[in-house]
């Protein structure tokens, strides 16, 4: 059986492969960290900020999920026009929308591409 969480999950990040972000099933009340920005909460802000992410994301490679109740970790690859960067992100889950989203990856290759 799939876990309803993993696939919610996976519709954000192919969201951004896509570049189509209404794929991206945000609660209204979203929280929102990653290393380039700020703290962002709510959907309107996030879903301000990500059009700014999309052109740097040509695929996403999904290597692993971890899922525990509403809580679910991915480590994928960003394919970026700098290169692949290794991201695990944390989500949390709750009534089919991410309330939580914790992104840990290196930002060095996107904040000081090597010539």
């Amino acid at each position: 059986m799939e876990n309803p969480n993993i696939k919610t999950v996976e519709s954000y990040l192919y969201a951004l492969r896509d570049k189509d972000l209404s794929k991206a099933r945000l609660a209204p009340d979203v929280v929102f960290e990653e290393p380039l920005t700020p703290t962002l909460t709510g959907a309107e802000a996030v879903l301000a900020y990500l059009p700014n992410v999309l052109p740097l994301i040509n695929d996403v490679r999904i290597k692993r999920h971890i899922a525990d109740g509403e809580y679910v970790a991915v480590m994928w690859e960003a394919d970026t026009p700098v290169g692949i960067i290794p991201v695990c992100e944390c989500f949390r889950v709750v009534d089919g929308q991410i309330k939580e989203v914790s992104a840990y990856f290196d930002p060095r290759p996107l904040t000081n591409p090597t010539p």
